[in-house]
């Protein structure tokens, strides 16, 4: 479908340009009258279009604002909703969603403004480029994501699309935040979420003295014999930590596995986590959870035997838990 998709995209480029050649040919006033447009709208934002943002698979160039836009990965849709405009279309994330099919902080601050719910679409390897292209974006956001080469190589030909400044899924929240206002002609106001967001954590901290000498690891798996742990930066245990407790020194110790901010360190590893007072983790089902806990090594963790483990058990609260945006920090909160 890519393959399909990509030379579709470069018969729309051909036309376009033919298009633009016979808009050249026929006089100049054509043209003036894009200029006119541009110059509105880059006075509508603050004079902040044309904007380009250079990302790890290539270079956005945004030439006036964005009125249709699309969201992969997650954050990106919260923060432009957040910033006043809500997206077109965004990936699914069936796994996170309530009963509407939608994460439920995002349908409810939708809803709320009355507006139109965005289209949702499949992402991840499986990538609907058919549907993105059905809805006609001027710009494609993904500056949390796992985007291919192959795929971003495809989206640039729909629209600009701004995707991670370095490695997939390892752009900290502020800066993602920094990067889509950026791309929305609303650089300064990334400046007031980020503020607001701190607050409301440390609002949320000041409100737990008890934490701030509890030291936690975040655990995952993989599946039976595996362990891993979130590094301090990622976006779920810089959600804990900003209410309070500390990152287990520990975790600092073991090699990043390459773009997740994260480290499989073996279950045979179980036992360095001896220090952390609370274990913080999450299964993909309740199958997997009695696999994972049924393991000796996994048993012997000093927070496991003592009960001190913090397992999300509703699948909307650990995903709003697990990223941090204008939209999941309250509703985390509040939860």
């Amino acid at each position: 479908m890519l393959g399909f998709t990509r030379v579709r995209h470069r018969a729309l480029a051909a036309a376009a340009t033919a298009a633009a050649v016979v808009l050249t040919a026929g006089g100049c006033s054509k043209e003036s009258d894009g200029e006119k447009d541009s110059a509105a709208s880059s006075e509508k934002s603050g004079g902040a279009f044309p904007v380009s943002i250079k990302s790890a698979l290539g270079t956005a160039e945004i030439k006036k604002e964005p009125k249709r836009i699309v969201t992969l990965g997650q954050g990106s849709a919260e923060t432009a909703i957040a910033l006043g405009t809500t997206p077109v279309g965004i990936e699914s994330y069936p796994w996170g969603a309530d009963k509407t099919g939608y994460l439920p902080w995002i349908h409810e601050a939708v809803t709320k403004k009355g507006e139109k719910l965005p289209k949702q679409f499949t992402g991840g390897e499986e990538l609907d480029t058919e549907a993105i292209l059905e809805l006609d974006p001027d710009l494609i956001l993904a500056p949390w994501s796992g985007v291919t080469q192959k795929q971003y190589d495809v989206l640039k030909d729909i629209a600009p699309t701004v995707a991670y400044p370095d490695l997939p899924w390892s752009t900290n929240w502020d800066q993602q935040i920094e990067i889509v206002s950026k791309a929305l002609g609303k650089p300064d106001e990334s400046k007031k979420l980020i503020s607001t967001i701190e607050k409301q954590l440390a609002d949320a901290a000041a409100t737990r003295p008890q934490y701030k000498d509890l030291k936690f690891s975040y655990v995952y798996n993989t599946g039976p014999g595996t362990l891993g742990v979130f590094k301090p930066e990622e976006q779920r245990v810089k959600m804990v930590s900003s209410l309070g407790l500390t990152v287990d020194p520990v975790v600092n110790q073991f090699p990043e596995t390459k773009g997740t901010d994260s480290a499989l360190i073996g279950l045979e590893n179980a036992g360095k986590l001896k220090d952390s007072d609370l274990l913080f983790t999450f299964y993909t089902d309740e199958k997997n959870r009695q696999e994972i806990e049924k393991q000796p090594l996994y048993a012997g963790i000093p927070a496991v035997e003592k009960g001190a483990v913090v397992v999300g058990d509703n699948n909307s609260f650990v995903t709003a838990s697990s990223i941090i945006n204008p939209l999941t920090v309250p509703w985390t909160i509040e939860r």
